[in-house]
């Protein structure tokens, strides 16, 4: 298992941004949460096994993005971290 913390920048917020990583994860079978930051960028945890945690890191960074992505990505940081047990996926303000 593994835990993502990724921090979103450019122009995702106001766009659907969050229920597309929320779609997105789900369809991936992981766990966690979008969150808006008030300095523009989304906060992204996510936790699962490591194949579909680097899978979702991957459709993230991918630019263009094949997957729909609503907004536009222009840099996308991370950290990995303990897992912290997460259930379900959250889209929080």
């Amino acid at each position: 298992m593994k835990r993502l913390v990724a921090l979103v920048d450019g122009h995702v917020q106001g766009v659907g941004f969050r229920w597309w990583v929320r779609g997105e994860a789900t369809e991936l079978g992981l766990a966690g949460s979008a969150e808006n930051l008030t300095d523009g960028r989304v906060r992204v945890v996510l936790e699962g096994p490591d194949d579909p945690v680097g899978e979702m890191l991957a459709r993230l960074e991918e630019q263009p993005s094949a997957y729909r992505r609503p907004g536009r990505v222009d840099s996308v940081t991370h950290e990995w971290e303990e897992p912290a047990g997460e259930t379900g996926f959250q889209v929080l303000a």
